[in-house]
């Protein structure tokens, strides 16, 4: 989450960098020759691309999107928490530490972070709720909203 700045500056992209992140966003185990195809470029050229793109840390990582119901997780919930601010780098570890919470944001607004918790069931939920989070020292108050419907945007 902290980091130097030039961490933190945009990389120059053009059309051609935009749509190869298009097509990964879409599918990311679209092959090379797959993603030249569709943007129109050699094998060769994605390749290099890629490969800077990644390299400058445009595309951090590779990973499968899992349908969570599928997947046996049945509840799903977001979950804001009130923080004491001088604890943040001490609890963003321990919340880290759960693999039920899926995001973790710290935000600006009515409270201070946003976690996404998948569970298997409303007794697991409950017992990440109030067991885990609301025991953590530097956690002054949680607020859960349950989840009805995923929507993937992707």
């Amino acid at each position: 989450m902290a980091g130097t700045d030039a961490e933190h500056t945009p990389v120059p992209l053009d059309d051609v960098d935009r749509s190869i992140i298009a097509e990964l966003t879409r599918d990311g185990r679209m092959s090379v020759t797959q993603v030249a195809e569709n943007v129109h470029i050699s094998r060769a050229h994605a390749y290099t691309r890629i490969s800077r793109l990644t390299g400058e840390g445009v595309l951090t990582k590779f990973t499968a999107l899992v349908d969570p119901i599928k997947a046996g997780l049945k509840s799903s919930a977001y979950v804001t928490l009130k923080v004491r601010q001088q604890s943040w780098r001490e609890l963003r570890e321990q919340l880290r530490a759960i693999p039920e919470v899926h995001h973790i944001a710290l935000v600006g607004g009515d409270f201070d972070v946003i976690l996404l918790v998948r569970t298997v069931d409303n007794v697991d939920l409950r017992r990440i709720i109030f067991d885990q989070l609301q025991s953590m020292p530097g956690v002054l108050d949680t607020q859960t909203l349950l989840v009805f419907e995923d929507l993937d945007t992707r």
